[in-house]
C-alpha cells in the first residue's frame, strides 16, 4: 500500500473500500473488564460487562460488520455508549453505521468537525452524515457510570487535534490516549486542526500525573503499552524537538536537519505512517510557526 493511499484512507470522513487483507481486526484482553480491537485504522476501546459494551472509536465504516462480530465475541449485550477520542475519519469512520443505535460522545470540537467541510493542504473532506454526529459533547471532562466503574473522560487542548480526550476506566486502571500517543512510532500532529507538538507532550504527562505502574494504556495506533513505554515517548519528542530546534539555531534548512536524521535509537519509529524525514518537518513547522 503506498503511502499516499494510507494517507486518504486516514482521515477520510466517509466510508472508503478497503484492501481484503487490510480488513482483518484482532482483538486483544487489556486489564480488567477493557479489551482492545486492533488491525485496520485506529486501536478500539471495548468495556464489557452486566452494563453491555461502552466503545471507544470505531475505525473506518466498511469494517463496522467485523466490529460488532468481535464485540458478540466478547460477550452479550448491547452497545450502551461511543465515545470518539477525536475526529479523524480512521476513528469515526463507523460513527455513521454506530450512530444510529447508540449515543455518540465527544468533545464539542468533534461534532463541529464532523458537522463541516475539514481541509488540510489540499485535501478536502466533506462532512460526514449527520448519523455520524455526536449528540452528547463536553467541554472539560464528562464521566460515565458503566459495567461497574467510572469512566472518566478529559479534554486535552490543542494535542493531535483541537478535541482530544482521554478515556480513563478508573476500575480497570486503563487508559485510552487516542492519538495523543502512537506507540514505538513517530506521531502524526494536525496542526491545520488545532493540535500542537507540545499539546501531545502536555497530554502524555497528564497521563503520568495519574497512573501507576500497573496501568495498561491504549495507543492510538500501536501495540497495548505501559507508563514506560508512554515515557519513552515523551523522551523521544523531546529529544528530537531539542535537536531541531538547535540546528534551527545554528542555521539549518529543513532539507539539512532531514538528511541528519532522528537518531540511531529512533530509526525504526519511522516505518510507521509517519516516516523520519516528515516527523523532522513536523517538528520544524512546529517550532518556527
Amino acid at each position: 500500500m503506498t503511502r499516499s493511499l494510507l494517507f486518504a484512507m486516514l482521515f477520510a470522513a466517509l466510508p472508503v473500500a478497503l484492501p481484503a487483507a487490510a480488513q482483518d481486526l484482532a482483538v486483544s484482553p487489556v486489564a480488567g473488564s477493557i479489551h482492545m480491537i486492533s488491525g485496520q485504522g485506529g486501536n478500539i476501546g471495548v468495556s464489557t460487562g452486566a452494563d453491555g459494551f461502552l466503545m471507544v472509536d470505531d475505525k473506518f465504516a466498511p469494517l463496522a460488520d467485523q466490529i460488532r462480530a468481535q464485540l458478540e465475541a466478547l460477550g452479550e449485550g448491547e452497545l450502551k455508549f461511543l465515545l470518539n477520542t477525536h475526529f479523524h475519519g480512521d476513528h469515526t469512520g463507523g460513527n455513521e453505521v454506530f450512530g444510529v443505535e447508540t449515543p455518540i460522545i465527544a468533545h464539542h470540537n468533534v461534532r463541529a468537525r464532523l458537522m463541516t467541510e475539514q481541509r488540510r493542504g489540499g485535501q478536502i473532506t466533506p462532512p460526514a452524515p449527520p448519523a455520524a454526529w455526536p449528540v452528547i459533547t463536553f467541554d472539560d471532562a464528562i464521566s460515565i457510570h458503566f459495567n461497574g466503574e467510572e469512566v472518566k473522560v478529559l479534554h486535552v487542548p490543542h494535542a493531535h487535534t483541537d478535541g482530544d480526550a482521554l478515556i480513563f476506566f478508573t476500575g480497570s486502571n486503563v487508559v485510552h490516549m487516542g492519538d495523543t500517543f502512537f506507540n514505538q512510532r513517530f506521531p502524526f500532529v494536525d496542526m491545520d486542526s488545532g493540535g500542537t507538538v507540545e499539546g501531545i507532550v502536555a497530554a502524555g504527562r497528564a497521563v503520568l500525573a495519574h497512573v501507576d505502574d500497573e496501568t495498561r494504556i491504549i495507543p492510538g495506533h500501536g501495540p497495548i503499552a505501559s507508563p514506560s513505554d508512554l515515557e519513552t515517548y515523551l523522551r523521544m519528542i523531546e529529544e528530537t524537538r531539542a535537536a531541531i530546534a538547535a540546528g534551527i539555531e545554528a542555521g539549518q534548512r529543513l532539507e539539512e536537519l532531514q538528511a541528519a536524521g532522528a537518531g540511531e535509537e529512533w530509526a525504526s519509529w519511522g516505518d510507521g505512517f509517519i516516516s523520519t524525514e516528515r516527523w523532522i518537518a513536523t517538528l520544524h513547522r512546529d517550532l518556527t510557526e
